[in-house]
């Protein structure tokens, strides 16, 4: 089951997105969760890992940009599509370069373009390694006890 965080300040755009998700994958639909609050999501990545991040490009305590800038930091296998209403240049070149976002998607999206980039993105996540595998057997059987708190910075809470 794939793991997809949604971080977008206007909440019809992240309700629209997770409609939109659970729509084309029906047959077996992943887990998603979504954040209105920039901060809020940097903290849940630091506790969990996710397989992709679509994030909003303008918001108002962080900008998307800021935020993928970070999340390719501190988790780096996930992988990034940006979303905005801004089709400037400059903003593309800067969500795709400085942020290495994988797709730079236009709002309003196209549920087909959503749809392709979002299996696209899913695709491109490598496969886990036999320790990562024996982590999720473990963690499916206890819940909980691998779980790593991080602080802001991404270090680990004793």
């Amino acid at each position: 089951m794939s793991r997809i965080l949604l971080i977008d300040d206007e909440p019809h755009v992240l309700a629209a997105l997770q409609r939109a998700l659970l729509q084309m994958f029906a047959a077996a639909p992943p887990q998603i969760e979504s954040y209105s609050d920039p901060f809020k999501a940097l903290a849940r990545i630091c506790e969990c890992e996710f397989d992709l991040v679509i994030c909003d490009y303008m918001m108002p305590q962080m900008s998307g940009g800021e935020l993928l800038q970070v999340l390719r930091d501190v988790a780096p296998a996930t992988v990034r599509i940006m979303l905005s209403a801004s089709t400037e240049y400059g903003t593309v070149v800067s969500a795709i370069n400085q942020a290495a976002a994988f797709r730079f998607m236009s709002k309003p999206w196209d549920a087909a373009e959503l749809e392709q980039n979002v299996r696209l993105a899913l695709a491109q996540r490598p496969a886990p390694s036999p320790q990562e595998r024996e982590a999720q057997r473990l963690e499916a059987e206890e819940p909980g006890l691998l779980q790593v708190r991080r602080d802001a910075d991404g270090s680990v809470i004793l």
